[in-house]
């Protein structure tokens, strides 16, 4: 299928600058710390110091009598409601196994109690006087071990799956998905040999610049207020509602500019509590997490791993493909089914040709940090193993990497039977791949890193330094299909200018601003006449939110949909003035032309006739979208390295990453969406890690210990925008947000062993790993090209 010709533009495609530009670098926005509420009280948290342990008594006496100390919280006078902290579609998909406060913490960091106080002084003072008496229990830190008979038990027969999904608490197990394509045994046995390979990604965090926070009111209706810095508005004020037992309507959630989410703010972490303080005493509240809770007791990205099986035959045809996902929940379950299903979801439809194919994904509680919802979701996981296997499988039949991906990756036109096998938690959709230009991406990134000239070669720049490329491909999604909804509404004013109301939460990603180009573009008027106001639950028509990148997609078109059904009524009113046919006007420059005779009529001087003439009317629209397919864009990334034979640092001198995202809106918001992706993926793939002391305990929770990089550790970053045009999205836009993250890892790890002869499998790749590998590059060893096969006939 061959894309549909592009229309010339005048909005869309162009580098308009951010919305809210202006405004941040000067120091004007205003985030949810900004918004200070005269008199209110200081909520602070004691968290758990065991990392599984019943609570038998918990005694406030000495911290009441703190001055200043107003409330405080634990589970003996709170309501006992299970819920999950998942910001998901409801029914969600998670399970209910969440506590404001429980008799049992689940991991250090738990939350045990809460204190308010008219100081943030004495709400810490207080936390430090609340005796409670804990009794130990055996942990469970190893998620391999998690579903063994003998295994320690997180939860009780009271935690349960709202939704009919695999959920096991009895076994540990928080979600489990699986499909199988063809006859796996047949496609092994018909190999010429089978590849067997496991690969570990590990536990990272968000470590978005504002922290987790949110305030609380009463508004003089005695209804709730809670500015909160959230990228799921609708779903916050739901959950909220539902641990208060009070009515949806009763709370107003608004969401201010956030100063970073990647997902993490994809939960309903601080909303409840602060909340709860409120409507207990009729006080306002505020809470923002120190850097350590963030760490702590917020979320973090999931550690997967990830079995990979290939039957392959001499000419590099895959027989079979077997993919066992386990994933680390940590102690409680959001998003535990979901995060697993994407690993397969987006990862196993790039190859389509594979006739027989596998999938097990399995989610298990352990005693550790819970994982959530993070840039990637599963795909980054899956691409780290994938990408490494396919350059495993290509060099053993003496292939070039690129050259082989190019041969059988999907393509436009196509399918893969994984879209209706496979969707978040549950079956997905069927879908035809309408637009792809990976091989486009791929050729221009490898001319831009040096490809042809660079690989194999090993090339040392001094003694004991070597260097070497690597290369991964990868797809995403565009919202989730049938699932995902969005609406936005729109009014003309006097001046020609629109309010466009939106639910949709821009989380730093320029979502405002793209959604007012695709308005303007429909209206054909300049962006600076789209007033946007997003995320205020009592103002903005409903959005599930900014995640499982969809703003661009499943926001944009029902932004587009709400600006066609404006400019009807725009034309209709222009075709009187003008004394004109509707079908010979067009929209241009903010007025309305007659293409026959070139008369004009103004924008606003259409609003004044609809606002004061004889027929009044407001000129406004109102649409919704949902989307049936979620059409994924493409990407090819590069890397040049240089490894320190010596100390086994590994240094990112050149990273390149060319990206299909349908037709860009802003392609300079496209272009710094991939790149800061990309960081995110290298800091993913060689600094950042949780690191634990035996008790289950983070040893490294400040950025004193926990490496992201800094200005000096960025390397060449190069983002090649390549356009194609997805003929279900608004003006042929797919998503870019997350897909950056899930090429850098393995591009790194492929590069490492052209310049080394080493194969890594466990990330992240430390200098302490990296050496360890280059001094035991022997077979067998982590850093031998391949663990032995284990089935299958040998080539």
């Amino acid at each position: 299928m061959s894309a549909a010709p592009k229309r010339a533009f005048t909005v869309v495609g162009r580098n308009v600058a951010k919305s809210d530009a202006l405004a941040l670098a000067v120091g004007t926005e205003r985030f949810t710390g900004d918004f200070s509420v005269s008199g209110a009280l200081s909520v602070a948290v004691l968290l758990s110091p065991h990392p599984h342990a019943d609570i038998i008594r918990i005694d406030t006496s000495e911290a009441e009598k703190i001055p200043g100390v107003v409330d405080i919280l634990h589970h003996g006078n709170v309501p006992e409601v299970l819920h999950t902290t998942a910001g998901q579609g409801y029914p969600e998909p998670s399970p209910y196994d969440t506590l404001l406060f429980d008799r049992k913490v689940r991991f250090v960091g738990d939350r045990v109690a809460l204190v308010a106080a008219e100081t943030k002084e004495a709400s810490l003072a207080a936390l430090g006087k609340i005796v409670v008496d804990y009794v130990p229990l055996e942990p469970l830190f190893d998620p391999e071990r998690a579903m063994e008979e003998d295994a320690p038990r997180l939860h009780g027969d009271d935690a349960y799956a709202p939704l009919p999904v695999a959920y096991d608490a009895a076994r540990n197990l928080a979600g489990e998905i699986a499909f199988t394509i063809g006859d796996l045994e047949k496609g092994f046995a018909e190999a010429d040999f089978v590849e067997e390979q496991v690969y570990h990604t590990h536990i990272t965090a968000h470590c978005a610049l504002e922290p987790h926070c949110a305030s609380a009111c009463l508004d003089e209706r005695g209804r709730l207020v809670v500015i909160s810095s959230t990228q799921v508005p609708f779903h916050a004020r739901r959950t909220t509602a539902r641990l208060l037992g009070i009515p949806t309507g009763m709370v107003r959630v608004v969401k201010p500019r956030l100063g970073g989410g990647f997902g993490s703010k994809q939960e309903i972490l601080v909303e409840p509590l602060v909340a709860m303080v409120t409507w207990r005493t009729g006080r306002p509240a505020t809470y923002v997490c120190s850097r350590k809770e963030v760490f702590l007791s917020t979320r973090t990205r999931h550690a997967m791993r990830v079995r990979l099986k290939t039957g392959m035959m001499r000419d590099g045809t895959i027989t079979a493909l077997s993919m066992d996902a386990l994933m680390n929940a940590g102690a409680y379950g959001p998003h535990a089914l979901t995060v697993v299903s994407v690993a397969g979801g987006k990862s196993l439809p790039l190859f389509n040709k594979i006739p027989n194919l596998r999938f097990l994904g399995r989610s298990v509680y352990t005693n550790l940090p819970v994982g959530g919802a993070y840039r990637g979701y599963g795909a980054t996981q899956a691409f780290f193993g994938l990408n490494q296997h396919v350059d495993i499988l290509a060099r053993r039949v003496g292939q070039d990497f690129l050259d082989y991906v190019k041969r059988w990756h999907i393509r436009e036109g196509e399918t893969s039977p994984v879209f209706r096998a496979l969707g978040e938690g549950k079956e997905g959709v069927d879908q035809i791949i309408r637009s792809c230009k990976l091989d486009e991406c791929i050729d221009r990134g490898a001319e831009a890193i040096g490809w042809r000239e660079k690989r194999g070669k090993r090339l040392s720049p001094a003694p004991g330094r070597v260097r070497g490329v690597g290369a991964a491909v990868s797809m995403q999604g565009s919202g989730i299909p049938g699932i995902d909804m969005a609406a936005a509404s729109m009014k003309m004013n006097e001046d020609g200018s629109f309010n466009l109301l939106v639910g949709a939460a821009d989380i730093g990603t320029g979502a405002d601003t793209i959604l007012a180009q695709i308005a303007a573009e429909v209206l054909g008027l300049s962006v600076e006449k789209i007033l946007v106001l997003s995320g205020d639950t009592d103002v903005t028509p409903f959005d599930v939110g900014a995640y499982a990148s969809s703003t661009t997609y499943v926001s944009g078109n029902a932004v587009a949909k709400c600006a066609e059904s404006c400019a009807a009524q725009i034309l209709d009113v222009a075709a009187d003035m003008l004394g004109a046919r509707k079908e010979d006007l067009c929209l241009e420059n903010g007025s309305v032309r007659d293409l026959r005779t070139d008369k004009r009529v103004a924008f606003g001087d259409v609003a004044v006739k609809t606002l004061y003439g004889h027929d009044q009317f407001q000129i406004q629209a109102q649409a919704s979208y949902v989307g049936s397919e979620s059409p994924p864009p493409f990407m090819a990334q590069f890397a040049e390295v240089e490894v320190d034979l010596e100390t086994g640092k590994v240094a990112v001198l050149d990273f390149v990453s060319a990206v299909d995202c349908g037709q860009p809106i802003n392609p300079r918001l496209v272009e710094g969406q991939v790149e800061g992706a990309a960081l995110n993926g290298i800091a993913y793939a060689l600094w950042e890690e949780y690191r634990f002391d035996g008790s289950g305990r983070m040893r490294n929770p400040s950025f004193w210990d926990y490496k992201i990089p800094t200005l000096g550790d960025v390397p060449r970053l190069r983002t090649i925008v390549v356009s194609s045009h997805e003929e279900t999205g608004p003006f042929g836009a797919k998503s870019v947000s997350e897909i950056g993250i899930n090429g850098p890892a393995p591009a790194i790890a492929n590069a490492i062993y052209d310049a080394t002869g080493v194969r890594l499998f466990d990330l992240p790749f430390t200098p302490e790993k990296v050496l360890q590998a280059l001094r035991a590059n022997v077979p067998g060893q982590c850093g031998a090209e391949s663990r032995p096969a284990t089935e299958g006939k040998e080539a």
